[in-house]
């Protein structure tokens, strides 16, 4: 891990905090690679069971550096696209493991893309949300287009994109954008709190959990229906499931180890 994100493990949390803070942690190449590791490691690392991405400084993530969006060598803004940003809105989406985006300051273009393709967002109370693109004559990528409208729906999102619109903190709860606003410096400690929760619970129903309600956004009722049976099996074979019977059968909480 480089420079540009910063890592950190403590008690099965993978955090990864985006270093850029003198450009409001914007994307660069080197930026999204790195997170794309992060990932990697905690898809690969049975000892993380949970994600926090945040931002250092007084932002989250700005969006793309525009000092840096100029393609070379012939590639054009969709090379950038599919080899910077897809895979790790796809990473992110893959992940059999809870991602939490800790959201301090600015989240905007990209970085709004990368909060919302994270599974819950907590947001400090001077949080905004801009969805910038159009504001410089572009259209939306990073996954805004999916996430988005399955968070706000179809017309909010429409407004949002069109008008290139802003939101803060309060309108993001009453939206869903968000889990949760807490007070400024509270946001570490209660991103640490939800994280710990997520990280103690049972990790394999948790990533089954992810697949079948981001894949049943989209498809037949049949198909959700059927993939819910399939997904349902493979949760009551591990032994998470064992202990949950357990536990509730002792009247005591339980005891989740990821497996």
């Amino acid at each position: 891990m480089g420079e540009t994100v910063l890592r950190t493990i403590e008690r099965g949390v993978l955090t990864l905090t985006l270093n850029r803070p003198e450009v409001l942690n914007a994307f660069n190449r080197s930026l999204a690679a790195e997170l794309v590791a992060g990932l990697a490691e905690a898809a690969d690392n049975p000892a993380i069971r949970a994600v926090v991405i945040t931002g250092r400084g007084r932002g989250f993530c700005s969006g793309q550096d525009l000092g840096a969006t100029t393609p070379g060598g012939g590639a054009t803004i969709a090379d950038v696209v599919r080899e910077m940003y897809n895979p790790l809105i796809s990473a992110m989406r893959e992940l059999p493991k809870p991602i939490v985006a800790s959201v301090g300051g600015v989240a905007a273009g990209a970085g709004m893309s990368l909060a919302l393709a994270a599974d819950l967002r907590i947001a400090s109370a001077s949080a905004k949300f801009v969805y910038g693109f159009s504001g410089i004559g572009l259209a939306p990528d990073s996954g805004a287009s999916y996430f988005l409208p399955r968070i706000v729906g179809m017309a909010r999102a429409l407004e949002l994109a069109l008008l290139c619109g802003e939101i803060d903190a309060e309108q993001a709860l009453h939206l869903g954008l968000v889990t949760k606003v807490v007070a400024d410096e509270e946001l570490a400690q209660e991103t640490d709190l939800l994280a710990a929760r997520l990280a103690g619970g049972p990790t394999v129903a948790f990533g089954l959990t992810k697949r079948v309600i981001y894949e049943g956004s989209t498809g037949a009722l049949s198909d959700a229906l059927e993939r819910e049976a399939l997904y349902q099996q493979l949760a009551a074979e591990t032994d998470d499931f064992q202990e949950g019977l357990r536990a509730f059968a002792e009247k005591r909480p339980p005891r989740f180890a990821g497996s």
